[in-house]
């Protein structure tokens, strides 16, 4: 059994959950979240807190889902409560970054703008060279991140391109580092 999954689950004031047939909606000061969870798990609501425990009569296979399910509630309850935020940072002469209403608009070098529409529950901000993308969803922050990121992935040589904030990139040598050793 998962370790996750053997403690309650704390609601915090301020976030609200409930059971909305079979799909759960969060409820906080930083938005609303609507998920549905495996049908493995049974979640259960009680005055000490959330618990999650198995069905009974489940496959080998579903014990694998307690603790990611366990794990996914408590990311839900932290998203509404508090919020999300992936930083990314743009390297690169001339690549720049501006928000335009609720659209991210980049020039990469292009020879055309590219503009990333953003989803509902989503923010961009931008701060010289830093992205900030922010919302109360853990999984749709990382994954317009990614898309983000996609557009230009930062290359090996000169690092240019955009990178989440303290990534490390490798970097290669160049062919007069490589002819001169």
């Amino acid at each position: 059994m998962s370790r996750l999954a053997k403690k309650p689950i704390i609601v915090p004031p301020g976030v609200s959950i409930t059971d909305d047939r079979g799909a759960w909606v969060f409820k906080g000061p930083k938005g609303e979240l609507k998920k549905s969870f495996s049908s493995y798990a049974n979640i259960e609501e009680k005055p000490e807190g959330v618990f999650i425990s198995l069905k009974p009569r489940v496959p080998k296979e579903a014990y694998a889902v307690l603790g990611t399910t366990a794990a996914l509630f408590k990311n839900c309850i932290l998203g509404v409560k508090d919020g999300f935020e992936k930083k990314l940072e743009i390297a690169g002469i001339g690549f720049k970054a501006q928000a335009e209403g609720r659209d991210l608009i980049l020039s990469l070098g292009f020879t055309h703008p590219v503009r990333v529409a953003a989803p509902e529950g989503i923010n961009f901000k931008v701060e010289k060279n830093i992205i900030l993308v922010n919302g109360a969803d853990k999984e749709l922050v990382g994954r317009v991140a990614a898309e983000i990121r996609a557009q230009k992935p930062p290359e090996p040589y000169k690092g240019k391109g955009i990178h989440y904030f303290g990534e490390i990139i490798r970097r290669k040598a160049g062919k007069k580092a490589v002819a001169a050793a």
